[in-house]
């Protein structure tokens, strides 16, 4: 019997090895291929800013290099004028030069559309992070994610922002459940049920470094016992993550129950070198000055969100957007 297993276990380890191999050399080639649509689009740019090259002329250059090398795919004239495009976009910018490589050309087609460099910048990171395929980061652009994300620092109490390890674009907002089968009126427990069912599309949205650990999590406390709804471990942050539903608007009476939570969780379950536990409020709505001063004195590392279960229109998460950029300005200039 031993015999039979024993090179199983070896054929996993080559086949591990063909497909690490074969992943470096996806890397080399990709980086290779970008840092030549790079140079391309530098040498367009030039050309066209010093000698007024215009479209006939780029058609004519891929013309010309499809005529003498047809082998070659991917020199169109629109995909030049993209790696133009590339170029013009992030010349000046040398924090992300570094990370281009991480990103396929798809990637980058999605991501140069986006108008603003700051959104441009969230995803080009996000995706050299957590390694999102192009399918993927076309939703998390369609649902908001970098407009979620950014607002989300208005609903987190001070605990959260000054953890050992910092959260910046961890949490959202508003979570969007579109992926959820749910009835408008729902309850608690049909909430929770259909998250764990849809576990792959939670995880996604909440972002690839949340493990699952378990539901109705049990916490003895003297002779009683709770149960946390959802707990997740957050693997950069070292911290448990509690997720306490509610499909109702948000009340500041939710926050006193998430906190013995997380005291309890700090208490008996986290590990000793772990980071302290973190709570997510995820209620159905919210009024925002209404969680503003639940959290004000909040000492515990909480968080309160609000979910959809359909796609919130971009139009309407960009205007909160401005909105909350605008509060920044107005308390700078009031210190």
């Amino acid at each position: 019997m031993n015999n039979k297993i024993k090179p199983i276990k070896e054929f996993t380890e080559i086949l591990n090895t063909i497909k690490s191999a074969r992943e470096k050399v996806y890397k080399q080639i990709n980086a290779t291929l970008i840092q030549l649509y790079w140079e391309i689009g530098k040498y367009v740019s030039q050309k066209v800013e010093k000698e007024n090259w215009g479209k006939s002329i780029v058609q004519e250059l891929s013309e010309y290099i499809q005529k003498n090398e047809p082998e070659i795919k991917g020199f169109s004239a629109r995909n030049i004028w993209r790696m133009k495009q590339f170029y013009e976009t992030y010349k000046d910018d040398q924090i992300l030069s570094t990370l281009w490589a991480e990103l396929s050309w798809s990637h980058h087609r999605r991501i140069m559309s986006l108008k603003a460099a700051e959104e441009r910048e969230f995803y080009i990171r996000l995706c050299a992070k957590e390694r999102y395929s192009v399918r993927e980061l076309e939703r998390l652009i369609n649902t908001g994610t970098y407009e979620r994300t950014i607002l989300a620092q208005k609903n987190m109490s001070e605990a959260v922002k000054h953890l050992p390890q910092s959260a910046e674009n961890i949490f959202k907002d508003t979570y969007v459940l579109d992926f959820l089968d749910l009835p408008v009126l729902h309850k608690e427990k049909d909430l929770q049920t259909a998250l764990v069912n849809s576990l792959k599309d939670f995880i996604l949205e909440l972002g690839k470094n949340f493990s699952f650990i378990g539901q109705e999590y049990r916490l003895q406390v003297g002779n009683q016992d709770f149960h946390i709804d959802l707990l997740f471990f957050h693997r950069e942050l070292q911290s448990l993550v509690a997720f306490e539903l509610k499909t109702e608007k948000f009340k500041p009476e939710f926050m006193g129950q998430l906190e013995f939570y997380l005291e309890a969780l700090d208490r008996d379950v986290k590990l000793p070198n772990e980071n302290p536990s973190i709570g997510v409020l995820l209620c159905r709505e919210k009024d925002n000055e209404v969680v503003e001063y639940a959290i004000s004195r909040s000492a515990s590392p909480t968080l309160i969100a609000d979910y959809e279960t359909k796609l919130i229109p971009k139009d309407l998460l960009r205007k909160k957007l401005n909105e909350f950029y605008n509060l920044l300005e107005n308390k700078d200039e009031k210190r």
